[in-house]
């Protein structure tokens, strides 16, 4: 099928009711521009070739074959692989081929854990990890009456992200809807029926979780192998520079499968998520389309995601020391910010307005300074909407191109209260008029 935006199918296609079903995730719906179904494509004069895959690369060449043989030569390439769900038996374990154990990673695994979840009502589930994937889809078993135990090698859902505060309000909700949480320990094997069905899973701590459906959701692998030896690879993706260019000057990377420079963090990153794809799309082909007028990728970092009622964002690097905010209950808004090095370097907001989203992600870039954790406790959301609010930004000539237009923007932080700067104005200009008073009725009088 044409290309379409994966977050649709951990959400709104496993519904019991009026499940999502394409078109209506084609790209680019999540950014709210146009759906590119196959006839935009032949509308706009690209050739689409679905069904085929490309076997080889020749970087030195530009040309690359597809698995029907034929030969395409290129002026610009743009590598937008992506990734692939890791397997159980990379760890050893043997059964991901049984009809009952699903992953999520493209549109036929929906399909068919959508088909294992409508045969199995009423039926145990048990979900391997506990990140993107475990969460979305133990919210959406739930949702379609099975009974759910998750399996976390940690001690808390979304490790690499989420606090231990927040993870046990979301932990505590699920148990609230039944799910069970199974934490610290590993899956080591299934047990099969003469069908070779999974009827069991064995974990290492000797634990047996019966199962009617297994979802393994337990990382991503980058899809680069058609490139290494051809190309700089760095952290598990295809290097590129501020442009999303890689060390061949007519090949391209973007979306989980490059590692770019990150400037908040300072160092290069490979960041998996749909906004860093979309975002670094954009800018590779502007960078190839205008290299002229295509300044650096300033990509600010951001996730989020949504469960039964729940929908968080996150914005910048989780580093530093923790500080958390808010009223830590259901419904209510509550968050976080990480400090480093007297600087706010990330934001996490849950039950945001679109308007506190978009705050925090402005304050987060600008990285302004952070001198009293307790106060910063106290000021809660409100710290972010005063930095924003007292940002001082130069008019700038309106131009074609957004990015290039926030590239020119200064963005001056002050670091004490502006009601000082107020106060030292006032002065100037009052010592000002009076001067000028005194100098005009002397020369009056003379």
């Amino acid at each position: 099928v044409a290309p379409y935006e994966r977050p649709a199918l951990s959400k709104g296609f496993l519904l019991p009711e009026d499940p999502t079903r394409l078109p209506s995730f084609h790209t680019c719906v999540g950014s709210n521009d146009e759906i590119l179904t196959p006839k935009w494509y032949k509308e706009h004069g690209i050739e689409l070739l679905l069904g085929t895959r490309v076997r080889s690369v020749d970087v030195r060449r530009n040309t690359l074959v597809s698995s029907t043989g034929e030969t395409i030569s290129y002026n610009f390439l743009i590598i937008a692989t992506g990734a692939r769900a890791l397997k159980l038996e990379e760890f050893g374990v043997e059964g991901s081929d049984a009809e009952n154990v699903c992953y999520l990673r493209d549109l036929s695994d929906a399909n068919k854990l959508a088909t294992v979840i409508q045969s199995n009502s009423n039926g145990n589930a048990v979900v391997i990890g506990g990140g993107y994937i475990g969460m979305e889809c133990a919210a959406s078993l739930v949702i379609n009456k099975i009974n759910v135990t998750m399996v976390l090698p940690g001690a808390h859902c979304m490790a690499r992200l989420l606090t231990p505060k927040i993870a046990t309000l979301y932990e505590d909700y699920y148990s609230s809807k039944g799910v069970k949480f199974v934490k610290g320990t590993v899956m080591t094997s299934f047990e099969f029926d003469s069908d070779k069905k999974v009827t069991a899973v064995n974990l290492k701590d000797g634990t047996q979780l019966p199962a009617d459906l297994v979802v393994v959701g337990i990382g991503i692998l980058p899809n680069t192998s058609l490139f290494e030896g051809q190309l700089i690879i760095e952290k598990g993706g295809i290097k590129v520079n501020s442009k999303m260019q890689s060390s061949d000057s007519s090949v391209y990377a973007i979306g989980d499968v490059a590692t770019f420079p990150v400037k908040l963090y300072g160092e290069m990153r490979r960041l998996e998520h749909v906004d860093s794809a979309r975002k670094s799309a954009r800018h590779a082909v502007s960078a190839i389309m205008e290299p002229e007028k295509t300044g650096d990728f300033d990509y600010l970092p951001c996730f989020y995601s949504r469960f039964f009622a729940f929908s968080w964002q996150f914005y910048g690097d989780h580093v530093g020391e923790v500080v958390h905010f808010g009223e830590y209950e259901e419904g209510k808004v509550f968050g976080a910010y990480w400090v480093k090095e007297g600087h706010l370097v990330g934001t996490f907001l849950e039950g945001g307005s679109i308007e506190e989203y978009e705050t925090i992600s402005k304050a987060t870039e600008m990285k302004p300074v952070v001198t009293d954790m307790e106060e910063l406790a106290r000021e809660g959301l409100r710290f972010a909407q005063t930095v924003v609010s007292q940002q001082v930004v130069p008019e700038v000539e309106v131009v074609q191109s957004s990015e290039i237009m926030r590239q020119t923007s200064t963005v001056a932080m002050m670091e004490k209260p502006l009601h000082a700067w107020h106060a030292v104005s006032g002065v100037v200009v009052a010592a000002s008029v009076t001067a000028f008073a005194f100098w005009y009725g002397n020369k009056k009088r003379r």
